[in-house]
């Protein structure tokens, strides 16, 4: 996970000291290694399933939409040597484009709250049951009040807070509530950079004599009064229309899975379902020689790290991947194997454990759909 954020910091500096040449002529459109490096951003991202967290993929797309603005134009490198690109001002797009954004992102997690474990507070006591250890604040996180409070202030702060930010009347207030929202995530859940991020990204929502008299009070104000519009102002609208199409699709798309995500995962990732489940399971491996019809039990700590082995068995695209790992390994060899998941059983939000994978299913040779259902995972409900 260091490499990938590595990566993050790499495709920033690729953009904001980026080749002059290419930048300055082609203005907004990016050479084509910021892809390539951003790309593999998302592919690491993606890679490390078992650090897979919504906030990587919020900086992931915060590193793509940034391809497409004019952030060069201020204090790189490639600005002091050419004056002619230099600014002081920016399109207001690329403000509501952030903004729409986080609408996006806050929004999508509201509603993800809206089921059965976080209103009835279920699953705000399982979290909180991992901070009883920490300091002054260990044993009051235990409390029923601590819980509905956070349950709800959770629900209502994501749905309002972009809102309310924009409404000058309330903005100030927002703002303090803000920082007391995202401190208090960072302090309890430790949830790395993004509640300072959120922060962060508040200054979109302030006017600019406001940022500029708290933070630049030296910069040269920006008092033109004319209306500019971008010079690919078509190809912006067409790229962005069909960037924030996907946005709104992709954390729907669950519901047109079969079944429950919260028991299937199918649908899970992407889609700004943040703190939602804890799960745990177990399995075993079995591979079975269709030559000489030997069998062995996959020894999992040969393979993966303790991390990945306490996720493994709750979570079916980990368990597909692994046996198609194991199928390689074998192909290798000139083997031909099948793989069977045994014993799969899965816990979900503290509940009894269920049986998951079908033990009867060869998994080595079965396709993964990303949009699809996959039926060698059991149902959520027995009786169907």
């Amino acid at each position: 996970m260091v490499a990938t954020f590595a990566r993050l910091q790499y495709v920033f500096l690729l953009f904001h000291y980026g080749n002059l040449r290419t930048l300055h002529r082609l203005r907004i459109q990016i050479p084509i290694q910021y892809f390539h490096f951003h790309f593999n951003v998302v592919r690491s991202v993606s890679n490390a399933k078992s650090s897979y967290n919504n906030h990587y993929y919020l900086l992931a797309l915060i590193s793509f939409i940034m391809c497409f603005f004019p952030a060069n134009r201020g204090y790189s490198i490639d600005a002091n040597q050419n004056s002619s690109i230099q600014s002081n001002s920016m399109y207001s797009y690329v403000r509501w484009v952030i903004i729409l954004q986080l609408f996006l992102v806050y929004t999508y997690v509201s509603i993800a709250k809206l089921y059965g474990d976080w209103l009835d507070f279920g699953i705000i006591e399982i979290l909180m049951k991992d901070k009883a250890h920490y300091p002054m604040i260990g044993s009051f996180l235990q409390e029923t009040l601590v819980h509905k409070s956070v349950a709800i202030i959770g629900i209502v702060f994501d749905a309002l807070i972009v809102p309310a930010l924009l409404w000058k009347p309330t903005r100030k207030v927002a703002f303090i509530i803000s920082i007391l929202f995202h401190l208090f995530n960072s302090i309890v859940f430790q949830i790395g950079i993004f509640p300072y991020l959120a922060l962060a990204f508040t200054v979109f929502f302030f006017e600019p004599t406001t940022i500029r008299n708290i933070f630049f009070k030296k910069k040269q104000a920006f008092t033109e009064n004319h209306f500019q519009l971008p010079e690919f102002k078509s190809v912006l609208i067409f790229g962005f229309g069909i960037y924030f199409i996907i946005q709104l699709i992709l954390p729907i798309r669950h519901h047109f899975i079969k079944d429950d995500v919260l028991w299937t995962e199918e649908g899970h990732r992407l889609s700004w379902r943040m703190m939602l489940r804890s799960r745990t399971g177990i399995i075993q491996f079995k591979v079975v020689n269709n030559e000489t019809g030997g069998s062995q039990v996959v020894k999992l700590e040969d393979h993966l790290t303790k991390k990945q082995r306490r996720k493994i068995a709750a979570y079916p695209d980990f368990i597909w991947q692994f046996a198609q790992y194991v199928k390689e390994e074998h192909t290798t060899n000139s083997d031909n194997v099948s793989i069977y998941a045994l014993n799969s059983k899965v816990s979900v939000n503290g509940k009894s454990y269920r049986t998951f994978i079908d033990p009867k299913v060869d998994l080595a040779n079965e396709k993964w759909d990303h949009f699809g259902h996959h039926k060698w995972i059991y149902p959520s409900n027995p009786k169907d």
